[in-house]
């Protein structure tokens, strides 16, 4: 087993927080595949290929952080990226700017519609089951947000975070995320979040707001043939 909670956070988020929203078999957990993409196992090297065969149908991806399965026949492994993963030990400094609003059912398709033109990659229809999500508004139009995803014990992912392209400079991205960080404290949970390494931008903003460099964990996308 994983030493630590954020050492496989898909998988101990969906056997606990999420574990209301789990699909399981054996020893393997998902997440819906309208609610995210992403598989879990309890350690490294699980070798048993039915588990994975019946939670992942033929044509379906789903990704690995953390603990990788032994790849099963019918299966083919798509190396990403090592993921940064960063922590959030202390509150963060909130600066002036619109209002934060909590987004609720009502304000879904504009939320769908700003992470298709932002954050379409990992980002799936009924994500707003994970979690609370929140943004601001230009006029009527969502123009940032910033929501939770993967819950491990003790724990809340900060995710989403993303602005319009026509409203970023700012610092409404840096505003969300700091908003959401100090209420998960405040709340008694440590706020984490994932980066892919190319991204220096974001890596930039979370080091000069306080966030800390915690792991790189291995992340591939796991392809059933």
């Amino acid at each position: 087993m994983a030493s630590h909670p954020l050492d496989n956070p898909a998988y101990d988020s969906l056997a606990h927080r999420h574990h209301p929203l789990a699909r399981s078999a054996g020893e393997v957990l998902r997440y819906p595949s309208d609610i995210a993409p992403f598989l879990g196992v309890p350690r490294d090297g699980l070798d048993d290929p039915d588990p994975l065969a019946a939670l992942a149908p033929e044509g379906d991806t789903v990704l690995v952080i953390g603990p990788h399965p032994v790849v099963p026949p019918g299966f083919v492994l798509e190396p990403q990226f090592t993921l940064v993963q960063m922590v959030c030990p202390a509150p963060l400094a909130e600066t002036p700017g619109p209002e934060i609003v909590e987004l609720g059912p009502e304000r879904h398709e504009q939320l769908l519609e700003l992470v298709a033109l932002v954050y379409p990659h990992y980002f799936r229809p009924r994500a707003m089951a994970m979690g609370r999500y929140f943004g601001m508004f230009h006029g009527d139009q969502l123009v940032a947000i910033a929501g939770e995803r993967m819950g491990p014990p003790g724990h809340r992912e900060v995710s989403a975070i993303c602005t319009h392209p026509e409203h970023l400079g700012r610092g409404h991205a840096r505003r969300l995320t700091a908003y959401l960080c100090n209420r998960l404290l405040d709340e008694g949970l440590a706020p984490f979040l994932h980066v892919s390494p190319s991204n220096t931008r974001a890596l930039g903003l979370y080091e000069a707001m306080g966030f800390q460099h915690r792991a790189g964990l291995r992340f591939t996308a796991l392809r059933r043939a």
